[in-house]
């Protein structure tokens, strides 16, 4: 079949490849002039399935009201009227009980785990230099009361295949000694031995150009406005250089999935979460971290991507707004000048905001939809660099009519 895939991020190359591998003629449809452009060149660059928790649990809806008071948390509701995020975030609060933030958990933990595999292999099977850091990942805690909290919350993930351990401060500067003079802010930290970090644009760019080698061909630069349909089928996309038709289509493009499928009356439960990123070039190599993490104090993210250090904070919840400001990033540098203080030069930091594309209770959305020829591979939230690699090979089965590796409950249409 000829399949047509809207999006060019890392979850629709991933798709991208794995159909071509499966003899699927593919067309991928990008409004960027680039592959891996938008949440793929400014995530965390975290390969984590050590942390792949629902982020709809019984905590969140005090933080979500705490946000809506004004204190700073680490899920930020920017008051606006917004009939999609209240929609959303119905069926948000919806999903926040105990069991239903279990499985949501366990059905992310599941693809994180298979994806990580699969980035592995693909690296290696293709060459792809994606500036990978294999040491772990520390989620670092400031208080021993609230680490030995954090802990005790890892036994979901413990007892499901996860390596997570309890390291006190000795063993956090035994792994990563360039926090050595930072011993007396660090109680100590949840380490995950399985966690890794990358340059998700450059894994993307490369699988982009494996894809090419495989034959799909990439059209950039073609903004899509739209689908069309008939007799409950799609028949084309509709982009700003005319119309693109195939036999089958794959709806993969984030935070755009909700306003394209709408087009055709599908809803797709879909709500751009905003964060903010920023790169700077290592100034120190021996005092520039090799070991990604997250401190949980400031819920600021790390890691190390060759010769720049990434850095990223916050999710929130303010629509389709891509705008930021030097104040939003006051407390990512704080926390790098605190932590890393030689590490990099923070006068040249690149900076960004990208919407993460999420769904009320979590998983991604994968699989078939109520239109015979349409798919979806969406949703994938803070994570898509993680999930994207295993969603893609996951779809493509789907649509060749082969058995999946994992079970789709959890992460089909809804």
């Amino acid at each position: 079949m000829k399949i047509i895939v809207l999006g060019a991020g890392i979850v629709g190359v991933s798709s991208a490849y794995f159909l071509a591998k499966n003899g699927h003629e593919v067309v991928v449809i990008e409004r960027e002039g680039e592959v891996g452009q938008d949440a793929s060149a400014g995530n965390a660059g975290l390969i984590a399935p050590g942390h792949s928790y629902a982020w709809a649990s019984p905590a969140a809806p005090k933080l979500m009201l705490q946000s809506l008071a004004g204190k700073k948390t680490s899920i930020r509701v920017k008051p606006r009227l917004d009939p999609a995020l209240v929609t959303w975030g119905v069926k948000f609060l919806r999903e926040c009980t105990t069991d239903r933030a279990k499985r949501n958990t366990l059905v992310k933990h599941n693809l994180c785990r298979y994806s990580h595999r699969l980035i592995t292999s693909l690296a290696a099977d293709e060459k792809i230099d994606y500036a990978a850091e294999t040491a772990g990942m520390f989620y670092l805690y400031g208080d021993e009361a609230e680490l030995e909290a954090g802990f005790a919350k890892t036994s979901l993930l413990r007892d499901n295949g996860e390596d997570l351990q309890l390291l006190d401060v000795d063993a956090v500067v035994a792994k990563e000694p360039v926090l050595a003079h930072a011993r007396d802010q660090i109680a100590g930290a949840i380490y995950g031995a399985d966690d890794a970090s990358g340059d998700c644009e450059r894994f993307t760019k490369g699988l982009a150009d494996a894809c090419r080698k495989l034959g799909v061909e990439f059209q950039l630069g073609r903004t899509i406005n739209g689908l069309r349909t008939e007799a409950g089928g799609v028949t084309a996309v509709q982009t700003t250089n005319g119309d693109i038709t195939g036999d089958g289509y794959v709806l993969a493009l984030g935070v755009g999935s909700a306003q394209v499928g709408g087009t055709i009356g599908l809803k797709v439960p879909v709500y751009p979460a905003k964060g903010y990123s920023v790169t700077f070039p290592v100034r120190e190599d021996s005092a520039c971290p090799r070991v990604g993490g997250v401190d949980e104090n400031t819920l600021v993210a790390w890691s190390r991507m060759g010769d720049a250090l990434r850095m990223s904070s916050t999710a929130e919840f303010a629509g389709y707004d891509r705008s930021w400001r030097l104040s939003d990033f006051d407390g990512v540098l704080e926390t790098a000048r605190r932590l890393f203080p030689d590490a990099a030069h923070y006068d040249q930091g690149r900076y960004r905001a990208c919407l993460r594309p999420m769904t009320p209770d979590g998983p991604p959305l994968i699989g078939a939809t109520k239109f015979r020829n349409l798919w979806l591979n969406t949703g994938h939230g803070h994570m898509g660099w993680t999930m994207g690699p295993g969603a893609g090979k996951l779809v493509a089965d789907v649509i060749s009519g082969r058995q999946t590796d994992l079970d789709l409950t959890g992460m089909q249409a809804r």
